[in-house]
């Protein structure tokens, strides 16, 4: 797997390269893409705030994510990822966001979406990508995963946009 520090190393050198802030919008990592993020000296250059929105009242109150959305999806979805990293945008200064939302388990798996299952979202430039995958390992294996996975989506956004 791929390190984190220096994955996020690179998303800081590819942000500032290009002007750009960026905001996360987490709930299954707790932080913990923030977290690697302000790890790299200087990131207050190109890192613009970090909502950890782990509750469902929150992704609708911090980020604008529609109640009615998460009823209808469940907040491990791709609707709701896309959304919490548009309201992540909508509500910092940023220019890019990502958004992780997931299952890290040992428990919280529903039929269709077993532990380890996480969505993602990236936006920019009013797109919006999301993704879904299934990680396997114990909670701190699927958040670390989920961790890699969010800065390795966020450098495509960045050299493919």
């Amino acid at each position: 797997m791929e390190d984190i520090l220096e994955l996020a190393r690179r998303a800081g050198r590819a942000l500032q390269e290009r002007g750009l802030l960026l905001a996360t919008a987490e709930s299954c990592t707790g932080g913990g893409v923030a977290h690697a993020i302000t790890e790299i000296a200087g990131s207050s250059e190109w890192f613009d705030c970090g909502f950890v929105t782990y509750s469902n009242a929150s992704k609708t109150e911090l980020l604008d994510v529609p109640a009615a959305m998460i009823a209808q999806f469940g907040a491990v979805s791709e609707e709701v990822a896309g959304a919490m990293a548009e309201g992540a945008l909508a509500n910092s200064n940023a220019h890019v966001a990502l958004s992780t939302t997931g299952i890290a388990g040992p428990g919280g798996a529903v039929p269709g979406k077993p532990v380890g299952t996480v969505c993602f979202g990236w936006s920019r430039d009013e797109r919006t990508y999301t993704e879904r995958l299934v990680f396997s390992g114990d909670r701190q294996a699927v958040r670390e995963q989920t961790v890699v996975h969010a800065l390795q989506g966020l450098l495509r956004l960045l050299e493919h946009a």
